[in-house]
């Protein structure tokens, strides 16, 4: 039983990882339900969730955050909220859930049956029951669920983690301390714990205080029906970036670097590819990047594609020369990496986080000091100048990711962690 929550009308990370997965999982042959929370999942593939029920509606879980009356509210209007047709208005208005301004509801979310949403873990809890011989929860903000979900159904629960620490970390003041220590003492309700990188694995160990046998690592993987190499290289050469268009992602730092890349114009007639999730909340900031490069005084060819379907998205990977997203946090994978290397394409990441060890298993590219667009520059030139090379490189990662990063592989070494606890 694999349960994510979707983000209404917004490409998310975890929801593909886990849309891949439970795919993988089905046609290895085994019988794997996805449970959709919150809002409608918003997928480039074919939604694996369909035909099951959603709980913890947004409108629901929202409301029982701000109102007591509402948490007793009768059951009619429970299901009324929880209709198909009016979550899918309200995915189409939803954005990405803010740290700064969702610190209450996620403390409370992480204390499940303790918190104001109580009636939908228990809703959740009574539909499972008898349905699963492992649960699983895409990620550690759903903590809050294990205790109610054991109690109920019996099976031993697997959470996958994936970069929550950024969120938590972003948490008011008045509120981070708190949820760190729900979140570690919660952690005692899991049987074993899956992080997507060695990085991870050891960072959240000791935030939240996990034994290295309670955490197994299993990198994510992605399915690779339409990617490809393009034939040749481009020309003019392009540089490419592909994830949320926000400062988190390193995306003024990326536009810094073209700069100046352009102002010494040793990679002639160099060209620009933004792409990925833009959101209304991202507007001012990539309005700010479209001023600097307008006014930077150098020539400048650059491009912004926010929000690609997937063919799209693919088409896009194959245009590039090099790719790179420079984000300034330590990143517990990085989905983009492999989608970069799916097409044959090097890319060039800062030395933190999930990045070294990534690049180490690929040899797909080159690594640059942190929040540097000097070093950055420095690091993309002599792929953007040298084609063979970065020919050679975006080789390498395709190679490793087909042998080693795609969603069938992933979904066998998951296989393999959920024997662990049924002993099958």
């Amino acid at each position: 039983m694999q349960i994510t929550p979707g983000t209404g009308g917004l490409y998310c990370g975890n929801c593909l990882r886990d849309n891949a997965l439970v795919a993988a999982l089905r046609g290895m042959g085994h019988e794997v339900l996805m449970v959709p929370l919150y809002l409608p999942l918003t997928l480039d593939e074919a939604d694996q969730s369909a035909g099951t029920p959603l709980f913890f509606g947004g409108l629901n879980v929202f409301l029982e955050q701000k109102s007591a009356f509402f948490r007793k509210a009768p059951r009619w209007l429970h299901g009324a909220l929880n209709s198909p047709a009016l979550l899918k208005v309200v995915a189409g208005k939803a954005v990405k859930t803010r740290p700064e301004t969702a610190g209450g509801l996620t403390l409370s979310m992480l204390r499940g049956e303790e918190g104001r949403q109580a009636r939908e873990v228990n809703e959740l809890a009574a539909w499972l029951k008898g349905k699963a011989e492992v649960l699983c929860l895409s990620n550690a903000l759903l903590i809050g669920l294990a205790r109610g979900l054991k109690r109920e159904v019996g099976a031993p629960l697997v959470c996958m983690l994936q970069g929550e620490d950024a969120f938590l970390d972003a948490l008011p003041e008045s509120l981070r301390a708190e949820a760190w220590t729900t979140l570690s003492e919660r952690a005692a309700d899991v049987d074993l714990f899956i992080a997507p990188s060695h990085y991870f694995a050891e960072l959240m160990g000791k935030r939240l205080g996990i034994g290295a046998s309670r955490i197994q690592v299993v990198p994510n993987g992605i399915n690779l029906a339409g990617y490809s190499p393009s034939p040749g290289p481009p020309e003019p050469p392009v540089l490419g970036f592909f994830a949320r268009m926000s400062r988190d992602k390193g995306l003024d730092t990326l536009v810094q670097a073209y700069l100046l890349l352009r102002q010494r114009d040793r990679i002639k007639n160099l060209k620009l590819r933004i792409g990925g999730a833009c959101l209304p909340i991202d507007k001012p900031f990539v309005n700010s990047a479209r001023q600097q490069l307008q006014t930077a005084g150098v020539p400048v060819h650059v491009e912004f594609f926010p929000n690609l379907d997937r063919a799209s998205k693919q088409e896009f990977f194959r245009s590039l020369s090099v790719f790179s997203v420079p984000a300034i946090y330590g990143e517990a994978f990085g989905l983009y990496l492999l989608e970069a290397w799916a097409s044959g394409v090097p890319v060039v990441q800062p030395r933190h986080g999930a990045f070294p060890e990534l690049l180490e298993a690929t040899l797909g590219g080159v690594l640059c000091a942190p929040g540097d667009a000097k070093a950055l520059g420095d690091a993309l030139e002599p792929l953007l100048a040298d084609v063979i090379l970065a020919r050679s490189m975006g080789q390498a990662g395709y190679k490793a990711v087909k042998e080693d990063f795609t969603s069938a592989r992933m979904a066998e070494r998951m296989v393999e962690a959920f024997r662990r606890l049924t002993n099958k």
